[in-house]
């Protein structure tokens, strides 16, 4: 595309079918955690003190959400999105104005997020992802030393902001347990309309959430950036050693983080306890730094790479995926549909989800065949390009 082109919607041939493969892994994490923690019961239930102890198959289940996947899968989706901004910056930079084409890009996200935000699911991420994009959109202009420092000066604000005390308002456990109550009274029998008023009322009680984890967003939206600058992903065989490293200490760092804030949770009074918080911070972006690295090796390098294929079409229509598994969970667990909001036990509610979202590998798999782009991947690009 020579300068002063219009821009176009990439290639389907053009696409880098590793990055898709790992997108589709993290939907799952994402979709997981979502169905267990916010769809099955109220998102401030797990700040309170669980009335009884898990076991068994729920205690698994909710073991695998809370320290393999939930923050890890969000953080590796926002270090994607990153790869995926600098792959657009890259590509429309050949048509002279790519920040025009980002910032419509973002814009039109933005819209996106707010939709399902006020009127399917307030659990979206959409939202924060524009208003983070828009931050790290300059950024794309900077050379890759500021991109790295930027990443770095980002997460580590993010890792130490429990030792600030920061003015981000917080609700107390009195109010946490009246919540729960009326949420468990609405989501579980409310109709339509009940549902989505109480939903758009607990919208700004959600909203410090997403304070406390937007710096860890931008740092890993420009660490995306940094990442695909570097070219590993576009020639993973010359760099196999570089992905291989970064797996391999990415993972074991993440796991010993992640195991050290289990320890504290058990043992506050540990030597280590001061430290917990910030290092608690960390496993998440280090462990999704990992899981990424490792999907890569074997994706490029083993005979693996048979089997996660099957992943693809799910990253290609991540998009559609996302908002479908918010029409469909929210049919599944609220009153309007077939209410079993605070009903399913925690191992049930995660084969429930795996279910679905094999359903959608299938149907992902078919509509690819037939069509570029899943029907909201087209939708915005239609609005994005014209």
């Amino acid at each position: 595309m020579a300068p002063g082109l219009s821009a176009a919607p990439v290639r389907p041939a053009d696409r880098v079918d590793a990055i898709d493969i790992v997108r589709g892994i993290a939907l799952y994490g994402v979709m997981a955690v979502n169905v267990v923690t916010e769809f099955r019961v109220s998102l401030f239930q797990q700040f309170l003190p669980p009335a009884t102890q898990s076991a068994g198959a729920n205690r698994f289940a909710e073991a695998l959400v809370n320290y393999g996947l939930e923050m890890k899968a969000f953080s590796l989706f926002s270090l994607l999105f990153g790869i995926g901004m600098a792959i657009q910056y890259e590509r429309l930079s050949r048509s002279g104005t790519p920040l025009r084409w980002l910032v419509r890009r973002l814009a039109i996200l933005l819209v996106f997020g707010l939709i399902h935000l006020y009127l399917i699911w307030n659990g979206d991420i959409l939202t924060e992802y524009a208003l983070a994009g828009f931050i790290v959109v300059p950024f794309l202009l900077a050379p890759q030393w500021i991109v790295g420092l930027a990443s770095a000066s980002f997460l580590l604000f993010y890792a130490v902001m429990p030792l600030l005390h920061l003015p981000i308002p917080w609700p107390g456990a009195d109010w946490l347990r009246q919540h729960v109550v009326a949420a468990n009274a609405v989501y579980g029998h409310g109709t339509f309309a009940a549902v989505l008023q109480f939903s758009i009322r607990e919208v700004p009680s959600i909203a410090p959430l997403h304070m406390f984890v937007f710096a860890r967003t931008i740092g890993l939206f420009l660490l995306g950036v940094f990442t695909w600058r570097l070219g590993v992903l576009q020639r993973p065989q010359e760099n196999k050693s570089a992905i291989v490293a970064t797996a391999l200490t990415a993972l074991t760092a993440g796991i010993l983080l992640t195991v050290t804030d289990a320890m504290n949770l058990i043992t506050p009074e540990s030597v280590l306890a001061p430290l917990g918080r910030p290092m608690s911070q960390l496993a998440a972006a280090t462990l999704a730094l990992g899981y990424g690295a490792t999907i890569i090796w074997l994706v490029e390098f083993t005979s693996a790479r048979r089997f996660l294929s099957g992943f693809g079409p799910l990253g290609r229509m991540a998009f559609t995926n996302y908002i479908a598994q918010s029409v469909v969970f929210g049919f599944v667990f609220f009153g309007y549909g077939l209410g079993l909001f605070g009903r399913l036990e925690s191992a049930v509610t995660l084969l429930l989800g795996t279910g679905v979202y094999a359903l959608q590998a299938i149907v992902s798999v078919l509509w690819l065949q037939r069509y570029r782009f899943g029907p909201l991947e087209w939708l915005w690009r239609t609005l994005m390009y014209g």
